[in-house]
């Protein structure tokens, strides 16, 4: 035998002795698709198991909330078949009394025919009794409270409750009518239950009436003449530029206006209840207006400072020193020169609404001599 197949004996051999080679299905790598389908597959299930457990929930909550309403309608129908009993077992017990009441007097019982059953026979009593006293049926009845904007029929009401209460809505829509014809409200900026007069009326005499009717003809004349000046007033605001009434001049123009028009109202009040006013401040107003009427601004002004501020010496300083009586003492409490305009808030108001309205009136109606033009 010869080397080389020597050799490849030996070689074969070898071969022969190495172990098989193990191969595993295992892999090394994984894919990023894999593992991205993997993910979408738990979060499906995941949402999928969520969705479930909320399903269930709505259901038990569906679940107890039908099966509180079937407990509150059971309460509800317990309710009305116990209110219905009381109210059964109440009229039974009135008609006991009744029957009672009868047989203690020596009367006849009621007949059993004429004796109304719970909820029904009440109503066609009254029904026939009201319909002969008033004359309605229950369709008239109806259509009538419609008209008048009021609900047909209240809870437990009767035929003769519903005509009663058809009878107390007619008074008093009557009785709202006489009220308004009597107490009608005028027009203007200042609403007044006083009849308004035409401006060729509204000449205001120097002094107060004396008798009752021509004291009432002045208040009127005095509401007048101040709804007029405050509705040129207005009007005159109300024409001016654009630009004029957006600045601050305009807008605090406009503003003393509307402060006037609120503050002359408890003046208009006095006015209407006829004599609420102070005698020597409707001597001053009087004054003011008639000499603002005959376009003399600097005579109604005195007079508004009269009116206003008064001829009183104001104390100043210690008044009461010694025992001595001063000679000028006694002026300090004259009545008659007192100043009106301390009186009260309200009157210290509309006294400022006063002189506004005739600082306006004079640039309205300027007077002839211009010395009467106030500074």
């Amino acid at each position: 035998m010869d080397f080389a197949s020597l050799m490849s004996k030996e070689i074969s051999k070898a071969k022969g002795s190495t172990p098989p080679t193990v191969t595993s299905d295992t892999k090394k790598y994984t894919r990023r698709a894999d593992l991205e389908a993997a993910r979408i597959a738990a979060y499906n299930d995941e949402q999928a198991r969520l969705a479930a457990e909320r399903e269930a929930r709505q259901a038990q909550k569906r679940k107890l909330e039908d099966e509180e309403a079937t407990r509150r309608r059971e309460r509800e129908d317990k309710k009305r078949r116990l209110a219905e009993e009381s109210r059964r077992r109440r009229e039974e017990e009135d008609a006991a009394r009744e029957r009672e009441r009868r047989r203690r007097l020596g009367l006849p019982d009621p007949d059993p025919a004429s004796v109304s059953t719970p909820g029904s026979g009440d109503d066609n009593d009254e029904t026939e009794g009201v319909e002969g006293e008033e004359g309605l049926t229950a369709e008239e009845l109806t259509t009538k409270l419609r008209a008048l904007g009021e609900p047909i029929l209240l809870f437990g009401e009767t035929h003769k409750a519903r005509v009663r209460r058809y009878r107390r809505l007619q008074l008093g829509q009557q009785q709202a009518v006489a009220t308004t014809q009597k107490e009608k409200w005028s027009e203007g900026p200042i609403p007044t239950t006083l009849e308004l007069v035409p401006e060729v009326d509204m000449k205001i005499p120097a002094t107060v009436p004396k008798d009752e009717a021509g004291r009432m003809f002045l208040f009127r004349q005095l509401a007048s003449y101040f709804n007029m000046v405050l509705s040129e007033w207005e009007a005159a605001l109300a024409n001016r530029d654009v630009s004029v009434k957006q600045s601050l001049q305009g807008r605090q123009a406009y503003n003393a206006m509307v402060q006037s028009r609120e503050n002359m109202k408890p003046l208009f009040r006095k006015f209407e209840k006829k004599g609420d006013i102070d005698a020597g401040v409707l001597e001053h107003i009087v004054e003011i207006v008639h000499k603002a009427q005959l376009r003399r601004y600097v005579d109604a002004n005195d007079a508004y400072l009269r009116l206003s501020i008064g001829k009183a010496a104001w104390p100043i300083g210690v008044t009461m020193v010694g025992i001595h009586e001063r000679s000028a003492r006694e002026k300090l409490h004259q009545g008659d020169q007192q100043a009106h305009i301390l009186s009260d808030e309200s009157t210290r108001k509309y006294l400022q609404s006063i002189k506004r309205c005739l600082s306006f009136a004079q640039t309205r109606w300027p007077p002839d001599d211009q010395l009467q033009i106030m500074g």
